[in-house]
């Protein structure tokens, strides 16, 4: 997926600054907040901290609060997306990854306030501007979620 000499170069953290810097995404739809490590082309383990001011608990559900699991998806997707920016050289570009499908989607924990939640994060395969994903968004070692995701790379859409 990267270039020859970039191939599989790992990176350690990235903060928040660098991943606003590689996602057009901001508050409240922004859902990765920290890179933990990263090897171009290859993989990525990035954090999603849980907190009760997420404007989502407020509905979802009153007295009971769990993340939605469309956006630990989006989490995972967002994750990916750094993962696809690093690896192909194109931060501060402004190409876009845009969803293109979801797969075997698979809820197996409820993700609660105060959590810090894991997301792991491959590239299964890579052709010219679209990638596939496996993703599992892990909380303390247990899997909470899995599923594969195909996204493509392109320019934003025009005005």
């Amino acid at each position: 997926m990267a270039d020859g000499e970039n191939a599989g170069e790992t990176l350690g953290p990235a903060d928040i600054r660098r991943i606003l810097s590689l996602l057009p995404h901001r508050y409240p739809m922004l859902l990765v907040d920290r890179v933990v490590s990263m090897v171009k082309g290859t993989s990525i383990h990035a954090v999603k901290a849980v907190t009760m001011n997420e404007p989502f608990f407020q509905g979802h559900f009153p007295g009971r609060p769990i993340m939605p699991g469309v956006l630990i998806v989006e989490a995972l997707a967002q994750a990916g997306g750094v993962l696809a920016i690093e690896s192909l050289g194109l931060a501060g570009s402004g190409k876009l990854v845009y969803f293109m499908g979801i797969d075997g989607v698979k809820f197996r924990k409820p993700v609660e306030p105060g959590h810090l939640l894991d997301l792991h994060v491959t590239i299964l395969q890579a052709k010219r501007n679209i990638c596939k994903f496996e993703g599992k968004a892990m909380l303390d070692g247990q899997l909470a979620t899995e599923c594969q995701f195909t996204a493509m790379i392109a320019d934003p859409p025009g005005d």
